[in-house]
């Protein structure tokens, strides 16, 4: 399965559930997340999508890093089964926010 898919799928799920799923684009500032998902209640999670078993380079994990220790959530999700229990667990957060 490619990168690709997996990223669509992910901004449909996220879609089919009241969220956004923006692509995440930041010139000047490589490595950045692919996906920055805008969920109800304003929880932002922003989103790196690898093909399955692929890990993110040096460069995204430095960004993912930058982010992680201002307060960001940040994911990397590699297969749609993963896409698939991310929905699940935001669903649930949303469950117990209400």
């Amino acid at each position: 399965m490619r990168e690709k898919d997996i990223e669509s799928y992910l901004r449909d799920q996220v879609k089919r559930h009241g969220g956004i799923a923006y692509k995440f684009e930041s010139p000047g500032n490589i490595g950045v997340p692919d996906r920055i998902v805008i969920l109800p209640r304003g929880r932002i999670i922003f989103v790196e999508l690898k093909a399955p078993g692929q890990k993110p380079r040096p460069t995204q994990v430095r960004q993912m890093q930058r982010l992680g220790f201002l307060g960001c959530d940040v994911r990397v999700i590699d297969s749609k089964e993963k896409v698939d229990d991310f929905i699940d667990e935001v669903k649930l957060n949303e469950v117990h926010a209400t």
